[in-house]
């Protein structure tokens, strides 16, 4: 696995999504068996990296991901958990309460990363910040972040949180560079903060065409692994890739360890 380090925080490139572990907005227990093997499938890979949410199936991905673990060999500290509290749970005395319940669910004693998950319209910053801060300063947290902010709100966040904002949690792949026209990814790679592409390979619906299956056939790799290892190739950016299918979880996992050269890159880029 690569990683990278900013901030003196060392994060694996290619780290484990849960959005539709457990189901989708809504819980379905139905998936649980499925999902905890997918989740244990992604321990004994070798996944470091799980980023989830209150609001993935109303908290039960959170709840999944905890079983996973403890029923795992692997240490908790020796993980990286990313949790997120929902746009509508932003005030003060919510944040508290949202991150509270996520740790109550994940059994856990802190939560590496804390990400606002969406911006909120008419939302007043300072008093969500007031509380992520208290969270870091209490031990529930031990970093803060957030996903889905603009150029002008991620600057915001900067200035309101007490301690780095270490990543901005964005939709990024060969097919989707719009936080590369907006700026975003400029000020990531000037300020030392992660730029976590979730999608990166939109929701499995990726498109072929002959530069990626050229670049594929010389790897002898997949065009979802070149796809996985062209945005891990750029400077400040992980991704959080999510499957259920055993075979792609590994594929995923191993898509780190492909350099691609120069002009793959180009071809790629273009």
């Amino acid at each position: 696995m690569k990683y990278e380090t900013l901030a003196n925080v060392t994060l694996p490139k290619i780290g484990f999504g849960t959005w539709n572990i457990g189901g989708g907005s809504t819980p379905n227990l139905k998936l649980d068996s499925a999902h905890r093997i997918a989740l244990r499938s992604a321990l004994d890979v070798g996944y470091t990296h799980f980023d989830t949410a209150e609001m993935y199936a109303s908290g039960h991905a959170e709840e999944l991901l905890g079983q996973a673990i403890r029923e795992s060999n692997v240490k908790r500290e020796n993980l990286f958990i990313t949790s997120k509290v929902m746009p509508s749970h932003l005030r003060y005395d919510d944040v508290l309460h949202s991150c509270e319940k996520s740790l109550q669910r994940l059994q856990m004693d802190y939560i590496d990363l804390y990400l606002i998950h969406w911006p909120s319209v008419g939302s007043k910053y300072d008093d969500t910040f007031r509380a992520l801060n208290k969270l870091v300063k209490d031990g529930k947290v031990k970093h803060l972040g957030v996903s889905n902010f603009n150029l002008k709100l991620l600057k915001q966040a900067g200035e309101l949180s007490e301690t780095s904002i270490i990543t901005n949690q964005v939709p990024y792949s060969l097919s989707d560079r719009s936080y590369v026209k907006n700026g975003v990814l400029e000020h990531c790679q000037q300020n030392n903060i992660f730029l976590t592409a979730y999608e990166p390979l939109d929701k499995g619906n990726m498109r072929s065409n002959k530069t990626l299956e050229a670049v594929a056939k010389t790897h002898n790799k997949t065009i979802f692994q070149i796809a996985l290892a062209w945005v891990i190739s750029q400077p400040n950016i992980i991704t959080i890739p999510m499957s259920t299918n055993s075979d792609h979880i590994k594929e995923n996992f191993e898509a780190a360890e492909i350099n691609l050269t120069k002009e793959e890159i180009d071809s790629l880029n273009k």
